[in-house]
């Protein structure tokens, strides 16, 4: 009898930590799901601002641009082929665009414990190495790239300033071809951007990224 009631008292521990564990897994999952099933923005949306630290050590909010009526957000990092194809173009974009309202800003999404290439100092090197004109921000802690439902490097999102609010245009790539810009015939993100300096609207509102999958910490 002493020895079924041992037993009988080990199963029912047992059986508590079991639950215990299922229930820990399960919220581990939830959790998991929750990060993953972020929606992002969709044409129309209204973008919230940030507060990301740049190159130069400041931290930058899309409200520290006065002016601007409204940015060219590029998510893009240093590793990725695709990303680097399309530097000189994302310049060109801030240099065409900037003094007409649109600058561009540049957010690096990856984790750079994932991908140390896309670390801080990284990012430092890389833009005096090109020659960026436009700020380069750390995603530190990854919590904006998901708000916007960012998914590869490179991935643009066009924003206007309407009543105060940032409201999201177009959301895809920067043209139609990364390999080479000779050979590009649809120019997405310069056509959205023309079309709101014109106050036409956007004809192509979102287009599907082409890029490196944004690199998160498991």
């Amino acid at each position: 009898m002493k020895n079924l009631k041992i037993l009988m008292t080990a199963c029912i521990v047992g059986l508590g930590l079991l639950s215990f564990t299922a229930k820990d897994h399960d919220r581990n999952i939830s959790q998991k799901m929750d990060v993953s099933s972020v929606k992002g923005y969709e044409v129309g949306d209204e973008a919230a601002d940030f507060k990301l630290k740049n190159i130069d050590g400041k931290m930058v909010s899309l409200s520290d641009f006065k002016s601007a009526k409204g940015f060219i957000v590029v998510f893009t990092c240093n590793h990725c082929p695709y990303a680097k194809k399309y530097e000189d173009r994302i310049i060109e974009l801030d240099k065409k665009y900037k003094a007409q309202g649109y600058p561009v800003i540049a957010i690096n999404p990856n984790d750079p414990n994932v991908q140390p290439e896309d670390g801080y100092q990284q990012m430092i090197e890389r833009a005096k190495q090109k020659g960026f004109t436009f700020p380069y921000l750390a995603d530190e802690g990854q919590k904006i790239y998901p708000q916007y439902g960012a998914t590869k490097t490179p991935h643009v999102f066009v924003l206007k300033k309407e009543n105060g609010k940032n409201i999201v245009k177009y959301i895809g790539a920067i043209d139609n071809n990364y390999d080479n810009p000779n050979d590009v015939s649809e120019y997405y993100a310069q056509d959205a951007v023309n079309a709101l300096i014109k106050g036409e609207p956007v004809k192509m509102t979102k287009t599907v990224a082409i890029g490196c999958t944004i690199k998160v910490k498991k």
